[in-house]
């Protein structure tokens, strides 16, 4: 068995710190940009939603759209037919900010691409894209209060 999910833990934690620390001038703390990418390419989400997309639960979810709120970078808006439903919207502040962890992730694409060919960018995206979608079945189990048999 190789250690690729290590490596793959590696580069997250690393790419990630370098978020964070970047992003501080912004005001985003902790992985916010994440957060607040997702609802800029996809307004109207609902929480529930989000985290599904992230792959977070619910309650990390809540901690991190009330951050987001409550620095001015995205709002809520009720649902026309169910008030209970609120839908995330990017402010302005959150659109600009946006532009900033876009223009930082095709840098770190870029460097951590280095040297590759295209079609070696491909071939990782699609392994990735396949590995992401096995552990999405796991989560999804777990999630729902199962647990794995090792």
């Amino acid at each position: 068995m190789t250690d690729v999910l290590r490596e793959v833990g590696m580069i997250a934690r690393a790419l990630d710190s370098i978020s964070n620390i970047e992003f501080r001038q912004l005001n985003l703390t902790k992985g916010q940009y994440l957060y607040l990418a997702r609802i800029c390419e996809n307004p109207g989400i609902i929480q529930e939603q989000l985290g599904e997309l992230i792959m977070v639960d619910r309650s990390t979810v809540i901690r991190a759209v009330k951050r987001l709120e409550t620095t001015g970078f995205i709002i809520k808006k009720a649902d026309l037919t169910n008030k209970k439903i609120k839908h995330l919207h990017p402010t302005q502040t959150g659109l600009e900010a946006y532009q900033t962890v876009i223009r930082e992730n095709n840098y770190s694409t870029c460097v951590a691409l280095h040297d590759f060919t295209n079609q070696e960018q491909e071939q990782l995206e699609r392994l990735l894209t396949r590995v992401r979608k096995n552990v999405a079945i796991d989560w999804e189990f777990v999630k729902k209060g199962n647990h794995r048999q090792y």
